[in-house]
């Protein structure tokens, strides 16, 4: 094979491999094969989509962004301490362990959201993101997981391997939006799993959670676009409420505004401040950290944790943009470094009252 051609074919692989993990596969015509349902709000009877939100960049923009360069090379490794944390807690601890995997510990519960344990947030064992850091927890150090919270099924959020994983060691119930639990069933079949919509809500033990819209959208490969649903959370719980999206656009902060009015006050917002560049391509599936400290203020929380950043390098900014980014959003709108966190993996932090 010439360099030419290597080259070429190199560029192809890693276009695959970043768009099997944003989800920037061009449109099929296809049958839906995750969800059978009537055509609502957000589903047109084969496809879900955002109402009044932007569709997304097909295959085009995607190589035009992969062969545009401006990518900020990350370092190869990152030295973390893993967290050890405790078998139980009642009030609220939020721990980081990569990318948008956190271990949310509140009033006696063990949540996971978007449990990713692997090497690689790709499709491939040898190509596409890499991690940059180990997990900020030991899988052998997790307590009790109860519950996961399953997003949507982007590589970088649904890991098959370690659903698999949890099942065998914990049995946890998954709590994820329409279509997803097809995908995981197909792995793990006795995984135990509840679907909603936007609107929708689930019983966990002394908490109720709530499905919440956010811009996004789902691939797992190339004629599967926007078969599944996306879905933001809101944990209603004795030690207080949390919201979490595990990924969003901004969408003229469509996914805030209303949380007040519906929910009362929020503790602990976990928002997503990173994957952002470059913006002509990025801004409609995932808010930089500027928007992301608006989506706080929209939201009424009292505290927040930026996630989705310094795990694996899935867009063209720096490792540790993100943090810098945030810093500098929330001293020009006069918020203290003590309300909105980004936490890298294996820090924790108990969320004040």
């Amino acid at each position: 094979m010439n360099r030419r051609r290597f080259l070429t074919r190199t560029a192809l692989l890693a276009a695959g491999a970043a768009a099997a993990a944003t989800g920037a596969f061009a449109l099929s015509p296809a049958r839906n094969r995750y969800y059978q349902g009537p055509p609502g709000p957000n589903f047109d009877g084969t496809r879900f989509f955002n109402p009044g939100g932007s569709p997304p960049k097909g295959f085009a923009d995607l190589l035009k962004w992969q062969t545009g360069g401006g990518r900020v090379r990350w370092p190869d490794s990152v030295g973390i301490r893993p967290a050890i944390p405790a078998p139980r807690v009642d009030d609220l601890i939020i721990t980081m362990v990569g990318h948008a995997t956190l271990l949310v510990q509140v009033a006696g519960l063990n949540i996971l959201t978007d449990p990713v344990w692997s090497d690689r947030a790709s499709p491939f064992s040898f190509a596409g993101p890499r991690r940059t850091t180990a997990p900020g927890i030991r899988f052998e150090a997790l307590p009790r997981i109860d519950a996961v919270l399953l997003s949507h099924n982007h590589y970088d959020h649904l890991d098959l391997a370690t659903l698999a994983r949890l099942k065998q060691a914990h049995d946890p119930l998954v709590i994820t939006p329409l279509g997803n639990d097809t995908i995981v069933k197909d792995a793990v079949p006795d995984m135990r799993i509840v679907t909603g919509n936007w609107g929708h809500t689930v019983a966990l033990g002394p908490a109720t959670v709530h499905f919440e819209p956010c811009h996004h959208w789902s691939a797992r490969g190339t004629r599967d676009r926007s078969m599944a649903l996306w879905s933001a959370f809101l944990i209603d719980t004795p030690a207080g409420r949390i919201f979490h999206i595990g990924d969003t656009g901004f969408d003229q902060g469509r996914p805030y505004r209303d949380l007040p009015q519906k929910h009362g006050k929020i503790r602990a917002a976990i928002l997503p401040v990173g994957a952002y560049e470059p913006r002509w391509f990025m801004r409609d599936q995932h808010q930089d950290p500027a928007e992301a400290v608006e989506g706080f203020l929209l939201s009424g929380a009292t505290h927040a944790v930026g996630h989705h950043w310094g795990t694996f390098q899935l867009t063209n900014e720096g490792r540790d943009a993100p943090p810098r980014a945030l810093t500098a959003a929330l001293e020009a709108k006069g918020i203290g470094p003590d309300r909105f966190r980004a936490l890298a993996p294996g820090e924790w932090w108990a969320i004040p009252a």
